[in-house]
């Protein structure tokens, strides 16, 4: 499962929010991010663990501010920035919150300092910034899920990675109990996310769970 990850070696993780919970959701289970955290510090020198999502800054409650607001208080390092808003050609208005480019600097700024670098992220986008980091001596695993159809990796990471880590194959370890209220009292399994890369209506919930 994490076999590839060795105990000596200097680690960060770049977690694409609605990516993640998107692949999870469709597996059928939410995580534990908490658990998420302690299994890879338990593998390596785990040095920063990177969290990204775009937040709507207009809405008078978030349900995803709980799992944000957590997680920068309990080892997570979180990346935010407010969605934009715009009208298409159809006059209907649409959502967007792309935090590529976020995960994509932070993923360069910090390979001198790391030697293996896990983007849990099936985004296609990102086989260029694996090329790059991996020609700097830096190794990298991606975390996603090729059991669900379509699957939600792109060929072309999974090839260019160093290693794929099966998203499933972590479930056993990094599930959180349905019972369990773990992030905030305001936790509700009513709400959803977005992802980064699609445009949403109006009528859409674009957060994201916690």
């Amino acid at each position: 499962m994490l076999d590839n990850i060795y105990s000596n070696e200097k680690m960060g993780l770049f977690i694409d929010g609605s990516n993640l919970y998107a692949a999870a959701r469709a597996l059928g289970f939410d995580i534990d991010y908490k658990k998420l955290l302690d299994l890879f510090a338990n593998k390596g020198r785990l040095i920063r663990a990177y969290y990204y999502t775009a937040l709507v800054e207009d809405q008078e409650y978030s349900p995803i501010r709980p799992l944000v607001d957590w997680l920068d208080y309990n080892g997570y390092t979180m990346v935010t920035k407010p969605t934009k808003e715009f009208t298409d050609a159809s006059g209907r208005r649409k959502i967007k919150g792309d935090m590529d480019i976020e995960l994509a600097i932070d993923v360069m700024e910090m390979a001198p300092h790391l030697d293996h670098i896990v983007i849990f992220s099936g985004d296609g986008d990102f086989r260029r910034l694996v090329d790059a980091v991996q020609r700097k001596g830096v190794r990298v695993s991606i975390v996603s899920t090729v059991r669900t159809q379509p699957s939600m990796v792109a060929d072309e990471l999974r090839r260019q990675a160093d290693n794929f880590i099966e998203l499933q194959s972590l479930a056993e370890e990094i599930a959180r109990q349905h019972a369990e209220r773990q992030y905030a009292p305001n936790d509700d399994d009513n709400s959803e996310d977005f992802d980064d890369d699609d445009d949403y209506d109006d009528d859409d919930v674009i957060v994201e769970r916690a």
